[in-house]
């Protein structure tokens, strides 16, 4: 299975399979809840790669990822940036003036829509970008280097093949919480209701 091609993982479409409940009671149930880990993961590749751009540029990891994104798209929206990474839209909108003021980017209407405010990088953001590419890519190599090649193909398949499943987790959550917790739902809806009214 591990030599297989990951076009040939992701076209292949089994039928869903839905693992037995289970609770969680001990360390090695834990250490096989696959959201945990992968937030462990995440939490301190990101908690070490912000030391070092804060040691080095003075910048973190929100700026990062908006570096990042802009040497792809070369411009870009606070909404694309938070639908793209997950990433809280009011905190885009703050790192983005934090990048302006230091002059990585410039702010600018969007031709399409004038209300739509893009960011455009700057040479200076490009040099930022182009400069802390190298520690983000040694820190990636170090990350999957005890992976085989079609190991990590295979790896990379299987999360983008997660990561397009996240809908239907959200879908499945709120069908549970309509269940399991109706009171709590009514009360979320009357809550929203008042909102509306105020």
């Amino acid at each position: 299975m591990l030599d297989e091609p990951v076009i040939a993982l992701s076209a292949r479409r089994p039928a869903p399979v839905t693992p037995p409940r289970r609770e969680i009671s001990s360390v090695e149930d834990l250490e096989r809840y696959l959201p945990a880990f992968l937030n462990w993961i995440a939490t301190k590749l990101m908690r070490g790669a912000s030391q070092h751009y804060l040691n080095v540029f003075d910048v973190g990891i929100e700026t990062w990822r908006c570096l990042m994104l802009l040497a792809i798209e070369n411009s870009i929206s606070a909404q694309r940036v938070s639908s793209i990474i997950g990433m809280d839209k009011s905190s885009v909108s703050r790192c983005f003036k934090r990048m302006q003021a230091r002059g990585l980017i410039a702010m600018a209407l969007d031709d399409a829509d004038g209300r739509l405010r893009i960011a455009k990088l700057t040479a200076k953001g490009r040099k930022l970008h182009d400069q802390m590419i190298g520690i983000a890519l040694e820190r990636e190599r170090a990350f999957v280097e005890v992976l085989a090649p079609a190991e990590l193909d295979t790896l990379i398949g299987l999360l983008q093949r997660l990561h397009q499943n996240l809908p239907a987790v959200e879908e499945a959550t709120a069908r549970y919480v309509a269940q399991r917790f109706p009171k709590a739902v009514a009360r979320r809806r009357s809550r929203r209701a008042e909102d509306a009214h105020e």
